[in-house]
Order: C-alpha cells, then sequence, then structure tokens
C-alpha cells in the first residue's frame, strides 16, 4: 500500500477493487489508471507530487493488486466491464464533479474507451494519455494505411507490427500464464531495470506472477475483436492531453497521426525516455498531469516556493501552445542571468514552452520580475532565486535548494556573463579573476552542480552553456573576454564527449552582436572612468543599431536542445566567422590585428 493512503473497496460487477485516496477530497479528483502488468503501485512516485494539488485516487484494476479477479477470466475484462469498473470508483469518490482521468500503458487504453464512450459523458473532465492508444483509433489506423498500400505506409506497418510481438504470444493459450509464473516472473524486475533504468529495488508490485497472468485476458478479451470492427464514432468527449514517449520500444509515433479527427481538444506533449515514465520520469509526469488539470480547470498558476513568490494579481496560465511546447513542457529549466538580455528571453521561451522555470540572477528584482514574466508567458510554475554564479558557496546553496524544492533540472542554461575589453597589457590580474570568475567559473559550477543531479538521476537532460562568437574569433580588443568564452566552448565538448553515455546533451551557444544590457555594464580596462562611460555609450549605440534581438538568440537555444546541436553559432556575423575559423583561420588573424571601433 502506498504510504499515507485512504484505502477503500468498491464493488463492482461481482468483484472488490482495491482504491487508494491522497489529498484533500474538497480539490479536483484525478484517477490514475495503471497499466499492465502493473498495479497502482506504479504510480507510487507520482501520486505524492501531485496530493498538495490535488485529491489523488488509485486503483487497481480487476485481477491487479489487491483486486480481485473475475470469475471465469475468458470474458472477464473487456473495455465494457473495465469501464463500469471506472464509473463504480467515479461515483465512489467524486460522486457530484467530472473527474480528471490519467492513464499508462493499459490504463491509458482503458482511458481512450472511458473518454470516448457515451455512458462516460459528463464522468470525466479531461484525459491525460500515455503510451497506450485507443483500439478504435488503432483499428481505423490500420484501415487506412492498408486501404490504400504504398511503400511509406506499409513500412509503417510492419513496422508497428514488429513492435507489437509481445501482442501475439500473450493470445497464445497457457503459455503466457506459464512463463509469468516461472521464470519471466522471477526475472521481470531485472529486465525491466536494465530495459529503462528503472530506478528503486524489486518491482513494485506484491503479486506480479498472478497479476500479469491474469492481464493477459486484457488482450484477448479486446484487442482482435476491437481492432477489426472500430467503432465509427469514438469521439473523445473531454479534452484530452496526449503524452508520447520519444524513445517507446513498443508503440510507434505514426500511431497518432491523425487524431486531431477524433479528439477536438487535443494537446499534444513528447518526452525523451521510454515506455514506463510514471517510473523513469515520475517529476514530469507529475508536472504535466498538473499543468494540463489546472488549466482545464481554469485555477492560475503561482509563483512559490524559493527565494521569492509572486502570485496575486497573474492570469490564468493557458495550455502552452508556442514553439517546441510539446518538447519542453513540463520540464524544469534553470536560467542564470535571467534578470535580462538573453537570460530573460531565454526563460520566457521556455515558460511560453510550458516549462517549469527557475529565474536566477545576483538581481533578486529582476529575477523575481523575470518570474512573473513567465507566468505570463505560459509557465504552470515559475521561480525566483537569488545567487552569484562566481560564488561556489552560493552556488552549493542554489543546487540543494533548486534539487530539494522543485525536482533535478531538466535543462541547465548557464547564461549569466559579464564583458571586459581592453589590451592585455592593459587588464589588471584582478580584471582578468573576475571576469574568469564569472564567465568561466560560474559555467563550471552550475555544470558541476546540476550536471552532477541529472547524471545520479540516471535519466538524461541538458546543458547549454552561453558562450559567444569570441569564443573562436580572436581579437586585439578582448584578450580576456574571449579567453574565457572560448573555455566555455571547449569545456562545453569536454562534457558533450564526457556525458553522451549518460544520455546529458551539452550545447555551446555562440551569440555574435546582440542588443542586451550587457555594454552598460561592460568594463574597459585601462581607460580612467570618464573615457569607460564614453566607449560604454558608444558601445551600446553601435550594438542598439545592429538590433539584433536577444529573443532570437533564445529560440536558437530552444532549437539547439529540441536537436541537440554541440555548437551554435547564432547571429549572422557568429555564423560567417565560425565558417571562417574553421576553414580559413587564417583570415581571422588577419582580421584579429584591425583596430576596433570603440
Amino acid at each position: 500500500m502506498l504510504e499515507g493512503t485512504r484505502e477503500r473497496r468498491v464493488r463492482t460487477g461481482g468483484i472488490e477493487l482495491c482504491v487508494a485516496e491522497l489529498g484533500d477530497p474538497g480539490r479536483p479528483t484525478v484517477v490514475l489508471v495503471h497499466g499492465y502488468p502493473d498495479s497502482k503501485e506504479v504510480w507510487s512516485e507520482v501520486a505524492p507530487r501531485l496530493a498538495d494539488r490535488f485529491h489523488v485516487v488509485l486503483y487497481d484494476v480487476r485481477g491487479h493488486g489487491r483486486s480481485t479477479a473475475p470469475r471465469p477470466l475468458r470474458g472477464g475484462f473487456t473495455l465494457e466491464k473495465l469501464t463500469d469498473d471506472f464509473l463504480a470508483v467515479a461515483d465512489a469518490v467524486s460522486p457530484d464533479r467530472p473527474v480528471h482521468l490519467v492513464g499508462h500503458d493499459w490504463g491509458s487504453v482503458q482511458g481512450w474507451e472511458f473518454v470516448t464512450a457515451a455512458r462516460a459523458k459528463g464522468r470525466v473532465a479531461s484525459f491525460t494519455s500515455m503510451s497506450g492508444p485507443s483500439l478504435d483509433h488503432f483499428g481505423h489506423w490500420i484501415g487506412r494505411l492498408a486501404k490504400r498500400p504504398t511503400p511509406r505506409r506499409i513500412g509503417q506497418l510492419l513496422g508497428q507490427g514488429a513492435r507489437s510481438w509481445y501482442v501475439y504470444l500473450l493470445h497464445t493459450p497457457v503459455v503466457p500464464e506459464l512463463a509469468w509464473r516461472g521464470p519471466l516472473g522471477k526475472c521481470w524486475p531485472g529486465i525491466l531495470r536494465r530495459l529503462e533504468k528503472v530506478p528503486g529495488g524489486d518491482y513494485p508490485t506484491s503479486s506480479l506472477s498472478a497479476d500479469a497472468a491474469h492481464g493477459a485476458w486484457l488482450y484477448r478479451d479486446n484487442v482482435r475483436a476491437r481492432l477489426r470492427r472500430p467503432r465509427p464514432d469514438a469521439y473523445a468527449h473531454a479534452p484530452v492531453q496526449l503524452v508520447t514517449p520519444l524513445h517507446d520500444p513498443f508503440l510507434s509515433e505514426r500511431l497518432y497521426d491523425e487524431l486531431e479527427r477524433w479528439v477536438p481538444r487535443l494537446t499534444r506533449r513528447t518526452l525523451p525516455a521510454g515506455h514506463w515514465i510514471p517510473r523513469t520520469r515520475p517529476d514530469r509526469v507529475a508536472a504535466l498531469i498538473d499543468d494540463f488539470v489546472t488549466s482545464v480547470e481554469g485555477g492560475t498558476a503561482s509563483v512559490d516556493g524559493g527565494a521569492t513568490s509572486v502570485e496575486d494579481g497573474v492570469p490564468e496560465a493557458p495550455v502552452a501552445a508556442g514553439a517546441y511546447a510539446d518538447r519542453f513542457a513540463g520540464q524544469l529549466v534553470l536560467v542564470t542571468g535571467a534578470g535580462s538580455g538573453i537570460g530573460r528571453a531565454t526563460a520566457l521561451a521556455f515558460a511560453g514552452a510550458g516549462a517549469r522555470v527557475v529565474a536566477v540572477d545576483r538581481d533578486a528584482g529582476a529575477a523575481a520580475r523575470t518570474a512573473e514574466l513567465c507566468l505570463r508567458a505560459g509557465a504552470t510554475r515559475a521561480w525566483a532565486q537569488t545567487a552569484d554564479v562566481s560564488d561556489e558557496q552560493a552556488m552549493d546553496k542554489l543546487a540543494a535548494t533548486v534539487a530539494a524544492e522543485y525536482g533535478v533540472v531538466d535543462v541547465l542554461v548557464n547564461n549569466a556573463g559579464i564583458g571586459l575589453a581592453g589590451s592585455f597589457l592593459d587588464t589588471a590580474p584582478e580584471d582578468w579573476r573576475k571576469v574568469l570568475d564569472v564567465n568561466l567559473w560560474g559555467v563550471i559550477h552550475g555544470c558541476r552542480l546540476f550536471g552532477g543531479q541529472m547524471t545520479a538521476r540516471g535519466q538524461g537532460g541538458h546543458i547549454v552553456n552561453v558562450a559567444s562568437a569570441a569564443a573562436y574569433q580572436p581579437s586585439r580588443a578582448l584578450p580576456a573576454y574571449s579567453t574565457s568564452k572560448a573555455a566555455v566552448l571547449m569545456l562545453s565538448q569536454c562534457l558533450r564527449a564526457e556525458l553522451a553515455g549518460q544520455g546529458i546533451g551539452v550545447t555551446a551557444v555562440c551569440p555574435g552582436f546582440v542588443n542586451t544590457g550587457i555594454t552598460s555594464a561592460a568594463r574597459f580596462a585601462g581607460v580612467d572612468a570618464e573615457e569607460e562611460k564614453r566607449r560604454r555609450r558608444r558601445s551600446a549605440r553601435l550594438y542598439g543599431l545592429r538590433n539584433y534581438p536577444p529573443e532570437k538568440v533564445a529560440d536558437a537555444i530552444l532549437r539547439a536542445v529540441a536537436r541537440d546541436r554541440a555548437v551554435v553559432p547564432v547571429t549572422p556575423e557568429a555564423r560567417a566567422m565560425y565558417a571562417l575559423s574553421r576553414f580559413t583561420p587564417r583570415v581571422m588573424r588577419a582580421v584579429a590585428r584591425l583596430k576596433p571601433p570603440l
């Protein structure tokens, strides 16, 4: 039994269902339905993450966990009887309000039945589907491809057919039962850990062999009959969120082609993970459920936790529909130097894609403002944290706070940086230390701390280090700044090689001249205060005339993470200089000798 749950028994159709509840029954009810060969325990890491905001209900599907099995087994697991079970549970736990349904694997297959069956209309407020298609939609998909066969369509059919090899075995008499009650049942926890790196000890079910043997009838009672004669009116009567794991070995993404035909209110999300995401990515799964249910309920989002809380006056948060919303919705993204410029634009871009954002800046007010703007841009959650990236102890504290209060970061953007111009001989040692402390050591601290957390979690992630075109473009005017950014570029490429085996991508983003506030705070070595002010004004004017907006850099960062790019020059001059550095370095060195305009 899940720790802290309230348990009850619900009788329906001659069986007893074991139902567990967490959270306040006065809040919106979220019903979690497990798949095969699982029990409700598969939600053990998801349910507690939702319980502070929702009334969370889990139940063992008939014949699984602590629910009783029908007798006889044959014909006892039809989708019609499973719908009876769901309605009985919904009536027991939320008699006066529709419930938000979440299904994984066969729980999702059942969920599609519930959200399309006429007799369940009005009892489902929303449906989140993970790793399980509607058998009706699957049947229509097969029929559509088979009706007009082309090499591409035949390839899709054969590809899904190969992925579904286990379905054929489960239709054979007796063999699945003998396998599950014999060696397969004993080996399954180890197989699952090797297959998808499921964390923890034993697989979370108390009666795996019996559950899996009973569950074979889910396939036998439903699959062939429904695929041969799919319902022509299987339209969803509630909003649906489709969460598609990108590395699912059992289900092709093509299964969900033209799903909009059946689901008028469809939100698509993807996860760079395998099939068992409730176990491998409970943080992301909970965040996606939270985001979707909150949007359907029409509730307001909030900035909470951390050093700054901003709640009043924030409009309702819509379901994220911006660029890459299917990829980043629900992900936890941390951006340093988020108080302005590229950092703020990047935080807002991830917020627009539905990510949860931690905005970090040494200016507490600027960080809080960015967090508030993130909510307006579409983030369900946003937090503001204050830290100086050059301070090792401050970064240690930040990493511990973020992990404890928000979870492990999925995307880290090391953006904080300062500018320093002036010849090498005019640059004092203390100037070197300051620029290296922020531009290089700030990145090192972020990569070491948050990258270490990603590695320990074992479920991948991405690190973005904002370097500069100055990293590969030598300049007589920027020796300290260029050196710091060149080090960031090389660090990024070294880390990319080291962390690739952990599923963690590393990207170095190299902008050229971008219209941000960095010029107003840049240092100019070897000149007096009046001359430094003059040069700041002149450089700010030149950057303003160039007028390349930080939002374009932010877009490039999201695109780079989604495509797992290694080095990304952003502006036209950055791309041109990158090409010269690779193919004609002599020209680059000649350009470096030119006297700068400042």
